[in-house]
């Protein structure tokens, strides 16, 4: 089955500096217009972001400061990317949980109203996980060849992920062997510091506000500089007692 277009179809992905919509830039648009009588329109350009691009983001794309030093900011290109937009459908990988409000949010804050509600929507990313299941039993499948007759039985899924686990190890070479490998390649060094996901880790280890006007400053930070902020959120801004435990710690060490 060949894909029926009535419509051209810009199937787009964003660089960015970052993944917090609202607060980090696009620092490259790429576009291809799949049209109905099957040409593909390809469009690209690189987005100065007017804030530094932060490591971590170059070495995911490649794109560095330099690289942008002289590319348009994203209100002189904002005209151009919405006429190749104009009559067409969308589609991206992860577009609707990332790309599409990404965008939507960045063309708003330069002044740019982009109304999307009446375009058809199509993620790649949700049909490849719809249609190629990503689940324990798609797991044993794959990678030990077996049915995985006791699914959603505690301990039938934790024999089926042992087994899957021991699987992995095996098959990708490249993989780590040991447990402090196969986490941080499992990235769990990026999960948050408490279970309600209020507070993150900073590069040097730090917690930090994951929310509100002061997201990413660490608690000596905020301590510093406001402390009658700080006082309030320990005490009447109603975060769950998890997180204020870890918050009490956190600046007991530093205290200490």
């Amino acid at each position: 089955m060949e894909l029926k277009l009535e419509r051209p179809l810009a199937v787009f992905d964003l660089e960015t500096t970052g993944v917090r919509i609202g607060s980090d830039r696009i620092v490259q648009i790429g576009v291809v217009k799949l049209m109905p009588d099957g040409r593909r329109l390809p469009w690209q350009t690189l987005v100065r972001p007017g804030i530094p691009i932060p490591p971590e983001a170059t070495a995911v794309h490649g794109i560095s400061d330099a690289d942008v030093a002289d590319a348009p900011p994203l209100e002189s290109i904002a005209g151009e990317l919405l006429e190749l937009l104009a009559g067409c459908d969308l589609s991206g990988f992860n577009v609707l949980r990332f790309d599409l409000p990404f965008l939507a949010e960045e063309l708003h804050r330069v002044g740019v109203h982009w109304d999307t509600t009446r375009l058809r929507v199509v993620d790649v990313q949700r049909i490849f996980h719809k249609m190629e299941p990503r689940d324990l039993s798609a797991a044993l499948r794959f990678y030990c060849g077996k049915e995985h007759g006791g699914a959603h039985d505690a301990l039938a899924d934790v024999e089926a992920t042992a087994d899957v686990l021991l699987a992995q190890v095996q098959r990708y070479a490249d993989l780590p062997g040991d447990v402090d490998g196969l986490g941080e390649f499992s990235g769990d060094r990026l999960r948050a510091p408490d279970a309600a996901g209020k507070l993150q880790y900073d590069e040097q280890g730090q917690v930090c506000l994951a929310f509100g006007k002061y997201r990413g400053w660490s608690l000596e930070q905020i301590g510093r500089n406001d402390p009658g902020y700080l006082q309030w959120l320990m005490t009447k801004a109603e975060l769950p007692g998890s997180t204020l435990s870890v918050m009490r710690n956190a600046l007991a060490d530093i205290e200490a």
